[in-house]
This record gives structure tokens, sequence and C-alpha cells, in this order.
């Protein structure tokens, strides 16, 4: 008989999705329910997922084991959430104001604002300043159902800033229990010192900085902001190509304001995602379904900028297209740790099903980041990242909006967050 070293017994409902990621075509849509669930879990992984009823002829629990009763909760894997800004220094609330009084990002952009003015902030931000600030957005991702994450520099734009957000990262990512994938992000924006010598900024990018961050081995991936405020689909692809070379796998915000190419430039280089795509061509849907690219689809960022456009889902998702969905944390778009309220926004104004925007926030977002063998579906012999709802079903996550149902999340088979009841801390 298997041994467990934790047991959550008598779930109301366990949701996940299964089997090889990512999720596409009407597959997207499908997931495991079990009622009455129970779950046991040895080290690190996931010993049994299954039917309570099952549970004692095939687990019992070691001595000094905890068995904790999940009834009339739900368990959903970990979110994983494939695209995040998370150190960054400073607040753009001003720019906010500014949205409402009816700039666009265009006009905020040129005036200095946006990506820019954060730069600034993390450019007079030490280390353990930006390490701090993060790790309290890492501990409300945490508190939201998140247990994993991407994690992206971008606001440096110099070598040496840009090397101390990559190396916050590592820290937290050795210290915290939200585990972290990073992205190299130079290639955000053109630095101020920069706007008269543009092609001495990619330079540096691509002689400079990609090889000293291979060097640390402090990035997974390489990320360019493809549009027209930012980079070329020309100069995003030689950055990209300069980033293979050094080991780091490529990724793309691509045609988020206008349609670039950026989602075809992501297939032709057999990129890991592309980002964003509220203005995607057909032709861009077509070659990243041919390329197998994922689309992440980051919904709280059209919401926050008042944007009529939305990343058409449904067509991706009707061309073969993966879809996931990410936050896309950070100080000017989309300033969120939270995972459910981007699901309901999926599916309220990106047309998706309950059971798609869960795939899209677990399966198909770990495939995204290299990582769907060990994360994001409950199954036996994966990683153990659970988060404990307390909802009946899966269907109030979204239905019931607004509220933060996590009761507790375990990360690697070890209970990371719980909650403190209200009732339990009466006299």
């Amino acid at each position: 008989m298997l041994e467990a070293d934790l047991i959550l017994e008598h779930a109301a409902e366990l949701a996940t999705p299964v089997g090889p990621a990512p999720r596409r075509g009407q597959a997207f849509g499908e997931l495991v329910r079990i009622t009455d669930a129970s779950v046991g879990i040895a080290g690190e992984k996931l010993l049994f997922v299954g039917p309570s009823q099952d549970l004692g002829t095939k687990v019992r629990l070691k001595s000094g084991g905890r068995r904790m009763d999940v009834s009339g909760k739900t368990l959903l894997p970990g979110f994983v959430d494939p695209h995040t800004h998370l150190p960054f220094a400073g607040s753009r609330a001003s720019e906010f104001k500014m949205r409402l009084a009816g700039k666009t990002y265009e006009e905020i952009a040129h005036s200095g604002g946006g990506i820019l003015s954060t730069v600034e902030a993390v450019r007079a931000a030490d280390l353990p300043e930006l390490g701090r600030a993060a790790w309290t957005r890492l501990d409300r991702m945490m508190e939201w159902g998140t247990t994993t994450c991407e994690a992206k520099s971008g606001y440096g734009l110099s070598l040496e800033s840009e090397l101390k957000q990559l190396r916050v990262i590592r820290e937290l990512s050795d210290s915290h229990p939200v585990e972290i994938v990073p992205t190299f992000l130079g290639a955000h924006a053109i630095p101020k010192e920069h706007r008269a010598r543009r092609s001495e900024y990619i330079r540096e990018v691509v002689e400079e900085m990609i090889p000293r961050v291979a060097a640390e081995r402090l990035a997974e991936f390489c990320d360019v902001f493809c549009e027209s405020v930012a980079f070329t689909v020309a100069e995003a692809e030689r950055i990209l190509e300069a980033g293979k070379r050094h080991g780091l796998k490529p990724r793309l915000h691509a045609d988020q304001i206008s349609s670039g190419g950026g989602a075809e430039l992501a297939a032709r280089l057999g990129a890991a995602s592309a980002d964003h795509l509220e203005f995607i061509s057909g032709p861009g849907i077509e070659a990243m379904a041919r390329a197998g690219v994922t689309a992440v689809l980051v919904p709280g960022a059209s919401f926050f900028l008042r944007s009529e456009h939305r990343p058409p889902a449904r067509r991706l998702v009707e061309a073969g297209v993966a879809v996931a969905l990410a936050t896309d944390l950070n100080p000017g778009t989309c300033p969120t740790e939270a995972m459910p309220p981007i699901l309901v926004l999926a599916c309220l104004t990106l047309g998706m099903s309950i059971e798609e925007a869960i795939t899209a926030a677990t399966l198909n977002a770990a495939h995204s980041l290299g990582r769907s063998e060990v994360i994001g579906s409950l199954e036996a012999g994966k990683q153990a990242d659970i988060q404990v709802l307390d909802i009946p079903e899966a269907a109030h996550l979204v239905y019931h909006f607004g509220v933060n149902h996590v009761e507790s999340v375990i990360k690697k088979g070890v209970v990371v967050y719980e909650r403190t009841r209200l009732d339990a801390m009466l006299p």
C-alpha cells in the first residue's frame, strides 16, 4: 500500500485538466471532475487522485503525517501565471487618472510616462527594496491560488539595472514558496538616453545584455515588446535570434496595439508564446496554430485600459491555437496579482467557458513555460500544487466573483498558505 505524508479527503469536487498538454479545440474545455474526491501526497508528488471510497484501499497515512478534511471544498491545480512583470518599484496611479480623463496609452508613453517612468523608479531602487516589494506581490499571488509564475525584467533598460531585476527574481525563487520562471525583457522600450541612438541600444541588448544574462543563468526566456511604440518586427527578430543563440527561448509581446506581424514572427521563430494579441491578424492566427505557439491572453490589461479591442479568444480556439491566461501584473496597465478575476474576465469578455478558463490558467499556462509535464494538473506523479477553495464546485470560482475563495494552498506537497477563519479568532 502507498504511504502518504499528507491526505486531503472528501472534497465536494476535484476539477482538473488531464493528459498531454496543451489542450486545444474541443479538448480545451474538458475537465475531469470527481465528486467526494481525495488526494494523497508523498514528498513533493501526487500519489493518489480519485474518489474517497478508493483512498483507503490504496493509500495509508505515514506516522506523523497530516490528514486534512476538505469536505464541502473544491480542489483545483494551483494557478500558473505565465506573464508577469513582478520586480518593479513605484506607482503609476497618476497615469490611471490620466486615462480616466481620456489620454491614450500611446499619448502617455510619448509624454514620458508609461514604461519609462517605472524604469526611473527601478533604477533608483536597490536590490533589497525591489525584493521586498516583489515578495509582497508573491504573497498576494499565493493567497489567490497561484503556485507558479513567470517573472520578467524590462524596467531596467541598462545592463546593471536589468541584471538587478533578474537577480531579485533569482533570490526570490530560492526563498519564496511560489515557483518563479525568469524572463529577460531588456527590449521592453528604448530608454531615454538612447532615443537618438536607437541602434546603439539594440546593439547593447544583443551584444552585452543577452550574453551576460545567459552567462549568469539568470533567465530561461527572452522576450521583446514587438509593437509600434517599442520594437519593430525586424528589431525583435534580431534580438530574439541572439537570445536563441545563447540558449534563451523566445516569447513575445505581440499585436497589443496594432496588427504589426508579431504573431507571425512568433510562429517563424517557434516561440514559446505570443502574448496580448488584441490586434492579431487572421494570417497570424493561422501561423501560430501551425507552429504550435501558445497564445497567452491577458484580458485584465484590455479591461484596465478600457480598450474596445480584446484578444479574439474564440477565433484562436477554433483555429487550434493553445490558449493560456495570465495577469500581466505590472504597475501601469494591469496592477493585479489575482488570477481569479482574470478567469472572470475571460469568461465574460472573451467568451471562454469556465472549463476553458481553468485549463488556460493551469495546464496550458504550464505548457507555455515548458513545465506541463510537472505542474498544471492534478494527476498521480505530478508535483503536488493544489488550491483548496471554499466553494461547492469549480463553477463558483467565476459565478461568485469578486471574492477570494482560497482557503489553503499546497506547493510541492507542503501547506504554504492557510487562511485564518474569523470564527477561529473568536474567544
